[in-house]
């Protein structure tokens, strides 16, 4: 089967949704099917590459705002596949519908989270959610929300009023080879001054503008409320992480806050391990799954994470970490505290509780084969709808 996913982004670029296409595409081609990526030249990264089995299309973008680029050249290079896929929200990726619309092309959607934009780009995008990305969904043979919880909560719901039947799940998953239970490297722990008696909280999250929404300065405004042998660090880059460092400073952190930049996947696990729980306080529905919860809990450190739609299908309250209420310092201070403060033995068990949990639900693995079996059942409906459509008389 020939399988084109498009995404705005796409490693080396560290963001959920590049890193979940590039997880299905691998899959995907681990059994046999021919998988191409079409997504937006970025400096970083340019022209076409290959990858054992995928096919990198790195198109130049007409325009390029945020994480939206405009790539025209969609409309003619999406043709001679069995399947297009689609990542969305992408503003410019509608071009994929219209593509799948021009060649009889079954499109798939896998619908990574809504979009919650402020100031001039949030009016026009509420603009445009009535209109095109309504008929962009309605395309679509097949929605797939990364939980049912999501789906239910999310505003493409309305968008999709009438075709509910279209809605289905695929979860985010996770290398469980890669990431791993396992003690934390020394090394680690004197690169950011950890003492023996010092607990850790980590935070993962791009710390650029199209992710204002990851509440790290909620993290922060709560961690000055807490004793000083916690301390934090935070992994990613991005063009506002000069405000939180600004906002550590404000609250007297600046020994106790470390700011990590961007870390190599290789070494990622191992921030998990150096961590006695991982921290999610994202604010808004832009938060639809956290592959961090994943990544943390397949390395058995328990997980703080915002009550938000989606989120709260991922981590089971008192289990595997707690749900705190989003952009709530106090309480998410009050959580941080109480899970740091539980006997070793109790954050073990609950970290262990984390990693069966993805073993059994949360595997990259699974997710491919789910797909698969998703691409398989979409281009068989079409190939009957095909032979049962009545032919014109000449």
């Amino acid at each position: 089967m020939r399988i084109a996913h498009v995404t705005a982004t796409f490693p080396p670029y560290y963001g959920g949704t590049g890193l979940v296409c590039y997880h299905n595409a691998r899959e995907l081609a681990r059994r046999g099917h021919q998988v191409h990526v079409f997504t937006a030249a970025t400096p970083a990264a340019r022209g076409d590459e290959t990858q054992p089995g995928i096919t990198i299309h790195r198109l130049k973008p007409l325009l390029h705002t945020g994480n939206a680029p405009l790539l025209p050249q969609l409309v003619t290079q999406l043709r001679g596949f069995d399947i297009l896929h689609l990542h969305y929200p992408f503003f410019g990726g509608e071009l994929t519908a219209l593509a799948a619309r021009l060649t009889g092309t079954p499109l798939v959607i896998t619908y990574h989270q809504d979009v919650h934009l402020q100031g001039i780009t949030g009016l026009i995008e509420r603009m445009l959610r009535p209109t095109l990305s309504r008929a962009t969904l309605r395309t679509a043979r097949r929605v797939l929300f990364t939980t049912l919880d999501y789906s239910q909560a999310s505003y493409a719901r309305k968008l999709l009023k009438g075709r509910e039947g279209c809605i289905g799940e695929l979860s985010n998953g996770v290398d469980t080879q890669v990431f791993t239970p396992g003690p934390a490297p020394q090394a680690l722990r004197q690169k950011y001054h950890i003492d023996a008696g010092d607990q850790v909280a980590l935070l993962v999250a791009g710390l650029d503008t199209p992710h204002y929404f990851k509440g790290v300065e909620i993290f922060i405004a709560a961690l000055g409320q807490l004793p000083a042998h916690i301390k934090a660090v935070i992994v990613g880059e991005g063009d506002l992480r000069p405000a939180y460092q600004h906002k550590a400073h404000e609250h007297g952190l600046d020994e106790r806050v470390h700011f990590a930049g961007r870390v190599p996947d290789t070494d990622l696990p191992d921030y998990y391990r150096l961590a006695d729980v991982t921290v999610l306080p994202s604010l808004t529905m832009g938060e639809a799954f956290g592959l961090v919860l994943v990544e943390s809990m397949a390395c058995s450190t328990p997980v703080l994470a915002s009550n938000l739609p989606g989120v709260r299908a991922v981590v089971t309250d008192g289990v595997d970490g707690y749900l705190v209420a989003p952009g709530e310092v106090d309480d998410l201070a009050a959580r941080l505290d109480q899970i740091l403060k539980l006997p070793a033995t109790a954050r073990v068990a609950m970290g262990a509780a984390g990693r069966v949990k993805v073993e059994q639900r949360y595997t990259w693995k699974l997710a491919g084969e789910r797909l698969a079996q998703n691409n398989q059942q979409i281009l068989t409906m079409a190939e009957l709808e095909q032979i049962k459509r009545p032919r014109t008389s000449t």
